[in-house]
């Protein structure tokens, strides 16, 4: 599994820094190519000379230049990597994570990785417990990055209990078993639209709907939490993200929704079309506020841009298209239309008619459509839930 992943480990300056070799060398065993990117501290406890030696490429902690002439690039290193390790992560390297600071080569790496990051730390039991790093850990699990936490036993203070590294070949097979292998979405662009669109009538009013952006954005969240890069272009929404591999992108009308997606669909392997696009604008928008001055007020109406169906026609071979359609009568048969007229590999179909479904909700139940005509039917789930089985079926596609 770990055959030519790219992968960098950060050492931080602690005893169990040398676990760091064993590790490094349990990871080349397994055939993964690695980089080591060490903190000033960690040469206190095992030379670069050791673990460049174990990983067969040299061991950087400076912002210097290497034997080419060639700065060590912290941008470079983020984009090569397909994992990234902190073994073992200090409570200090921890809390400078969690907070965004940058005084060294690793947490600019960190800061420029698009890849996973896992985190073993290691320090004495009582700072291991302390509030502010228990917060900081948090931090760093809802900017998407796992945890494979301390272990219990003695401590180089002579103290026993929770605090050491996870031994080496705990954290391989945590990376072979539980990690990489849910990380199914590793390299690839995902592009995800959310929420609702204005068009906007005059600076005050618009014509819009009650979309949420729920479901949209907890889709997200699982593409980004499986390895995917996410690009979300976004509609008026309360949602937040949380994960660092979600690059969200603000928009209010249909134009600036399409436009926005143009900007990145050719090199989106996935594109999932979850925003609930106004389909009508009006045909003039009025610069003062309309006042109110008779019983009846007609505003004209125009289409607005078909997004859907304008990436559709610019589907190339090799990518996913999934969209979603809104039903109120005759489910199944008009999403399976608009399946085939917008060139969808498959539609997620939401019904009015079912309780708990639909706008506003935390809950919904779907029926997925693929080219097959093979209706799949989902029990009414929590839309996190639901982003889930949407995702899993965007995988099932990539296997085919």
């Amino acid at each position: 599994m770990l055959q030519k992943k790219k992968i960098i480990v950060g050492v931080c300056g602690s005893i169990a820094a040398y676990k760091a070799a064993v590790f490094i060398r349990l990871l080349i065993k397994q055939g993964a190519e690695v980089r080591v990117v060490m903190t000033a501290s960690a040469s206190d406890f095992i030379t670069p000379l050791t673990l460049a030696t174990v990983a067969k490429s040299p061991a950087l902690s400076k912002f210097e230049k290497n034997k080419d002439g060639e700065w060590n690039n912290h941008v470079e290193l983020g984009l090569w990597a397909d994992l990234l390790v902190i073994a073992p992560a200090t409570a200090n390297t921890i809390g400078k994570m969690a907070n965004g600071l940058c005084d060294n080569l690793l947490l600019a790496t960190y800061l420029s990785a698009r890849c996973p990051v896992l985190i073993a730390p290691a320090m004495d039991l009582d700072m291991y417990q302390h509030p502010a790093v228990k917060k900081n850990i948090e931090s760093l699990i809802s900017f998407g990055n796992q945890i494979i936490h301390a272990e219990y036993g003695e401590l180089a203070s002579g103290l026993v209990g929770t605090g050491r590294m996870a031994e080496p070949e705990h954290i391989v097979s945590f990376i072979k078993d539980g990690f990489l292998e849910s990380m199914d979405l590793t390299g690839k662009n995902v592009l995800i639209t959310a929420g609702p669109t204005h068009e906007a009538i005059d600076p005050v009013r618009f014509i819009g709907n009650h979309s949420s952006g729920k479901m949209g954005y907890a889709i997200a969240e699982e593409m980004a939490g499986r390895g995917a890069k996410v690009h979300l272009v976004s509609g008026p929404s309360s949602q937040k993200i949380s994960h660092g591999n979600i690059y969200k992108v603000n928009v209010n009308s249909a134009n600036q929704m399409y436009e926005a997606c143009s900007e990145v669909f050719a090199s989106s392997d996935i594109v999932v079309l979850s925003a609930a696009v106004a389909d009508y604008k009006p045909s003039v928008y009025f610069d003062q506020k309309v006042k109110k001055k008779d019983e009846e007020l007609q505003i004209s109406l125009v289409k607005t841009i078909d997004i859907a169906a304008s990436l559709g026609k610019e589907k190339k071979y090799g990518q996913i298209i999934v969209g979603f359609a809104l039903e109120t009568e005759n489910e199944i048969d008009n999403a399976g239309q608009k399946l085939d007229k917008k060139n969808f590999d498959f539609i997620v179909l939401n019904s009015l008619n079912d309780q708990g479904a639909g706008f506003g909700h935390d809950t919904n139940k779907i029926t997925i459509i693929d080219r097959d005509n093979k209706p799949k039917k989902f029990k009414l789930k929590s839309k996190k839930e639901v982003a889930t089985d949407i995702v899993n079926e965007v995988v099932t596609h990539i296997n085919r």
